[in-house]
């Protein structure tokens, strides 16, 4: 019996580690998945959105430089800055600069960063055109739709770290270093429909808060339905947004009027000629 009995305390000596260690196991998994869970829901602070968006920009700015004019630049900041106003987020660091870049497109990076190209600016005949571009991604940042995106993007748990940390000098957090790649990837394989249809319907509200016809981006979508569509300068911007005809039939459907009645008058806004016809842009004004 006491054999017996000595045999069955030691198989329950050695069990007990089993339990225990398997139980640890359990509690692992359970707080493994209670970290996803917190990862998903994480939302970063506006200080590190800016931090993020800074790094993007940069990125953005080492593939194309900033158009080498400083009137333009003024002029485009004063527009962007007057829409940003309008919008629930007129606190944020507004940045807006013009890329001396012939592609055609326009960009947006988290904390309030906004990119035109020289050469979308060259396809424009108004005042009112640049600032419907403008607002479209000035919605993008109000939205914060990059951020989502790289969320969407299985970087849940870089994001969360990034958001744990405290501010770093510029190239000192790892984490900020990958998800400024992560966000740069966004721009090569673009945004979602819907936050492509949400901005452009943001955008002309915007702008006409701020003054301007709100048919300033319908006009400018126009515009680049008549170029040819097989020109180089299209083809990122047609690979990173949906279809120009389901975008303007989207606002057609929301706006009231049609586009077809929208004409701009050849001279409408002599302050954007001036500008831009000294910089090169527009060697024609009333070449569309």
């Amino acid at each position: 019996m006491n054999g017996k009995l000595i045999f069955v305390l030691l198989l329950c000596c050695i069990a007990a580690p089993a339990s225990a260690f398997n139980f640890n196991l359990d509690l692992g998994k359970a707080l493994d998945t209670i970290k996803k869970a917190q990862q998903a829901t994480t939302e970063i602070d506006e200080p590190k959105e800016i931090e993020l968006g800074g790094g993007i920009a940069s990125n953005l700015l080492g593939a194309a430089p900033l158009l080498q004019n400083p009137q333009v630049q003024k002029y485009v900041n004063n527009i962007g800055l007057w829409l940003a106003l309008q919008t629930e987020r007129p606190g944020l660091p507004w940045h807006f600069g013009v890329l001396d870049d012939n592609d055609v497109n326009a960009f947006a990076a988290p904390g309030g960063y906004v990119f035109v190209t020289k050469g979308l600016l060259a396809q424009m005949r108004s005042e009112a055109e640049l600032a419907g571009v403008l607002a479209h991604e000035i919605a993008h940042v109000l939205r914060k739709h990059h951020l989502q995106a790289i969320k969407q993007g299985a970087r849940t748990g870089l994001l969360a770290d990034f958001a744990g940390h405290a501010l770093q000098k510029k190239g000192a957090d790892p984490a900020l270093a990958k998800l400024v790649n992560a966000g740069t990837e966004v721009y090569a394989r673009g945004l979602d429909k819907g936050d492509e249809f949400e901005a452009d319907r943001m955008g002309v509200v915007i702008a006409a808060r701020a003054g301007y016809d709100p048919y300033g981006l319908p006009a400018v979508l126009q515009a680049l339905q008549g170029m040819n569509a097989q020109d180089s300068s299209l083809a990122l911007l047609f690979k990173t947004h949906p279809a120009l005809d389901e975008r303007l039939n989207l606002l057609d459907r929301l706006m009231p009027g049609q586009f077809d009645n929208f004409e701009q008058q050849p001279g409408q806004e002599p302050r954007f000629m001036a500008v831009m016809g000294k910089t090169g842009i527009l060697v024609d004004p009333n070449r569309h």
